[in-house]
């Protein structure tokens, strides 16, 4: 079972923002943040979702082959969330499409280039 996801930023109060507008699209709230920190809930008993400023002083960098999936609904919640990443500044990694038999998604990087993706089961 999964906890949390972090994710670093260069630029908290920026990418909070981003965040704060985008994962609404899914049903999160911000939980709480620091100068540091900042954390979405997604429910009691659920992940919860973060960005921080690296705690070794150093840049946020990217992860080379990280990824965080992030459930929709639907393949319609699909392409509203991702149109709504690239709207709030994000880039595409992938238009939103059937992946195989299962898998509606589409893929973006944030305002940091870290690499997410919404989708559903088909």
């Amino acid at each position: 079972m999964i906890g949390y996801l972090t994710l670093g930023t260069n630029d908290l109060e920026k990418a909070a923002h981003y965040y704060d507008s985008l994962l609404s699209g899914i049903g999160a709230t911000r939980a709480y943040k620091t100068e540091e920190l900042a954390v979405w809930s997604f429910g009691e008993g659920t992940a919860l979702f973060s960005i921080t400023k690296p705690f070794d002083g150093n840049p946020a960098t990217v992860g080379n082959g990280v990824m965080i999936a992030l459930e929709a609904e639907s393949p319609e919640a699909v392409d509203v969330l991702h149109a709504e990443a690239l709207r709030l500044g994000g880039s595409n990694e992938g238009d939103p499409g059937q992946r195989g038999k299962s898998f509606y998604i589409g893929y973006f990087r944030d305002l940091d280039g870290n690499k997410l993706n919404f989708f559903c089961r088909t």
